[in-house]
């Protein structure tokens, strides 16, 4: 049993911190479709989908039934996918990096990850939210 506070999750705060930071620093691709890019909704959440690279772009589309089509995209900072990006949508959106990989990660719409003026926990103080934002980064479980 894990310990809330404990090393563990201490750990995976930690990972999960250095995760979003290596995410905002990094160009990913983002799926155009119809004049706009991918997004699907989840769990109440619009989730912009991006990919690492070209390869998890294609197990993606592979996955889905879909690779045998070509799949445009545009390179963006993921920094400007939660900044810009997620706000202009108007309602509860988050970035889904690699969805249906074991490696995905979901940064959701909370404190610490988007702009507070759309954080899902607005009001709650920053640094706690932002530490609790590691308890939503679950793994390959980005949905599509």
């Amino acid at each position: 049993m894990e310990i809330p506070g404990g090393p563990r999750e201490r750990q995976r705060r930690r990972e999960f911190a250095a995760g979003l930071g290596e995410f905002r620093r990094t160009a990913v691709l983002v799926p155009e479709v119809g004049g706009g890019w991918w997004t699907a909704e989840w769990g109440g959440i619009r989730w912009i989908h991006a990919f690492s690279d070209e390869a998890a772009l294609a197990r993606f589309a592979i996955a889905r039934g879909e690779g045998d089509r070509e799949w445009s995209f545009q390179r963006v900072l993921g920094a400007r996918l939660l900044d810009v990006a997620v706000p202009a949508l108007g309602v509860p959106a988050g970035v889904a990096l690699d969805a249906g990989s074991p490696r995905g990660m979901i940064f959701p719409p909370v404190a610490g990850i988007v702009p507070e003026a759309v954080a899902l926990d607005a009001g709650i103080v920053p640094e706690a939210a932002a530490l609790d934002a590691g308890a939503y980064a679950t793994e390959g479980r980005a949905g599509a």
